[in-house]
């Protein structure tokens, strides 16, 4: 049974990166077709990274991930501690409509963002081209939130209230009692939703579809209409990049988390 378990993991495994090693082997490919390997070369990487185009949209995209998602950071962990004090059906109100954008389609949200943005726009700034990196901005704080309220709200949860009691008694501040003592048990939660807001904002493209300008674009969006062409092989590298991007900081995030779950295990068997 245990063989077969093995067996089936690897089929499901194989299943879903068979597309990446394919765009792995083709990103070093001296030929254009991914279907006949014509040779073993590094041009395609070193055209990417000389195209000044394809820099600067990775650029763009780097920036809004890093911007967008220690914003929402902030702003999630801030909203964490305010939904923990609420009390009864308020807080589960509230958690039912901090969960609403994960599994709202992002099609709907893009669209409603979009119209959020043009009727500002027009009835209260009186311009028609709103759309920019601030709205692209606003639109990727708004779906990275709830990653970070659900990734803050267990560590919040785990951590024993009497502690900020104890530092308040023993002459802390509030502020100070926060940054000494309730800070450091939630850091994994905000990290790991600092690193998924970070993976889910630099790979968006629905949403960023429909809030972003021709002055500030993204990856992902400009991606979309060079697949409707024949793609030109340095795109293969870029992607295979990509991918090892995200590889890497999820890699660093079950790391943390891993590390946290060590830590709570030893806390539990000490008390």
């Amino acid at each position: 049974m245990k063989r077969a378990g093995k067996i089936w993991t690897a089929i499901v495994l194989l299943f879903l990166y068979a597309p990446m090693i394919v765009l792995f082997v083709g990103s070093f490919n001296d030929g254009r077709d991914l279907s006949e390997f014509e040779g073993f070369t590094f041009d395609n990487y070193i055209d990417f990274f000389e195209d000044s185009d394809s820099l600067r949209l990775l650029a763009n995209s780097l920036i809004l991930a890093v911007t967008s998602s220690a914003i929402a950071t902030v702003l999630g962990t801030m909203a964490t501690l305010g939904i923990q004090a609420l009390r009864g059906r308020i807080r589960k109100l509230v958690m039912t409509l901090t969960n609403i954008p994960l599994v709202n389609p992002e099609i709907v949200t893009g669209i409603s963002l979009s119209l959020l943005f043009v009727f500002i726009g027009r009835n209260m700034l009186g311009t028609e081209n709103i759309l920019g990196f601030g709205t692209l901005l606003i639109a990727h704080i708004t779906f990275c939130l709830p990653y970070v309220i659900l990734s803050v709200m267990p560590k919040l949860r785990q951590t024993d209230p009497s502690l900020m009691d104890a530092a308040l008694d023993l002459g802390c501040t509030p502020l100070q009692g926060f940054f000494k003592v309730l800070l450091p048990q939630l850091t994994p939660g905000i990290i790991a939703g600092a690193i998924m807001s970070f993976t889910m904002s630099l790979d968006d493209f629905v949403i960023s579809y429909f809030t972003y300008s021709a002055e500030f674009s993204t990856l992902p969006v400009e991606i979309y209409a060079i697949v409707r062409k024949p793609v030109p092989p340095m795109y293969y590298a870029m992607f295979t990049l990509l991918f090892f991007i995200i590889l890497f900081v999820m890699i660093g995030m079950n790391i943390v988390q891993a590390r946290d779950e060590k830590r709570h295990v030893r806390r539990t068997k000490n008390t």
